[in-house]
């Protein structure tokens, strides 16, 4: 079997947005300590918007076949619920291509940044995680519209 990236030199330039989310279920023990500022690892919230737009922009590293696209506009959301936290990424660009695996890799890379900073607490006696589950992770928004 063999892969190849998709041909898009013949694609006008066009503007380009995807906004995807998700989340990770977490203890409501654990989102209180995120919503006080008490993880020993730092402010969860700020990590995942960071680690989001870093992740956007790698996304042609991790993901095979994805074109390297000129971002222009990352903007992350966090919110904190009960028992998750969301996390909702907008992607824009003037490309030949979409960028939704950028904004579904930002989401996935800030979630599992909010895992590594809170599975200390999400751990049970066996070091287990019964209840901590990340998903799902959608694209919610898609924009393509002449430039």
């Amino acid at each position: 079997m063999s892969f190849r990236q998709v041909d898009i030199s013949k694609k006008p330039v066009v503007y380009r947005e995807a906004t995807a989310t998700g989340r990770i279920r977490l203890k409501p023990a654990t989102i209180e300590l995120i919503r006080k500022g008490k993880l020993e690892k730092g402010d969860a919230a700020s990590l995942a918007g960071t680690t989001a737009v870093m992740a956007a922009k790698q996304t042609p590293s991790i993901v095979a076949l994805c074109h390297p696209l000129k971002i222009e506009e990352t903007v992350p959301l966090v919110r904190l619920g009960r028992d998750w936290v969301e996390v909702t990424v907008k992607v824009a660009a003037h490309e030949k291509t979409g960028v939704e695996m950028e904004a579904l890799t930002a989401v996935a890379v800030a979630l599992l940044n909010i895992w590594d900073v809170t599975k200390a607490y999400e751990k049970d006696a066996a070091g287990q995680y019964p209840s901590t589950e990340i998903g799902p992770i959608r694209v919610v928004r898609k924009v393509k519209r002449a430039a």
